[in-house]
């Protein structure tokens, strides 16, 4: 009798182990993907922030000048953007000056 109650004390601590260490790996992913997320979403964001930068610039100038600026050199010297080449791409194509440019954030890997 006293093997079985042995037997069982023992299943017991075993199933109190795993469900506590289940249960750390369930929270310690939880709070992983939670960082991950959190980091897509701020990336995302600051991606958006310079595109809506420079297409203000740009609109202020046309408002300003009647044309659109010719280059992106322009917009960062004249209306203080700035661009980190180390995480965007920055495509800036004008057609004409009276037509608003193509403007492209691409986040850089």
């Amino acid at each position: 009798m006293n093997a079985k109650v042995f037997r069982s004390g023992a299943l017991e601590t075993l199933r109190g182990g795993l469900s506590a260490i289940f249960f750390t790996l369930s929270v310690a992913a939880v709070i992983v993907f939670g960082l991950w997320q959190t980091e897509v979403s701020s990336r995302a964001e600051g991606r958006r922030l310079l595109e809506d930068g420079v297409k203000n610039a740009v609109v202020r100038h046309y408002a300003v000048e009647g044309s659109y600026p010719a280059s992106l050199a322009f917009i960062e010297e004249r209306y203080g953007v700035y661009v980190d080449r180390t995480r965007y791409a920055v495509f800036y194509e004008i057609f004409a000056p009276n037509i608003m440019p193509e403007i492209t954030v691409v986040e850089l890997p």
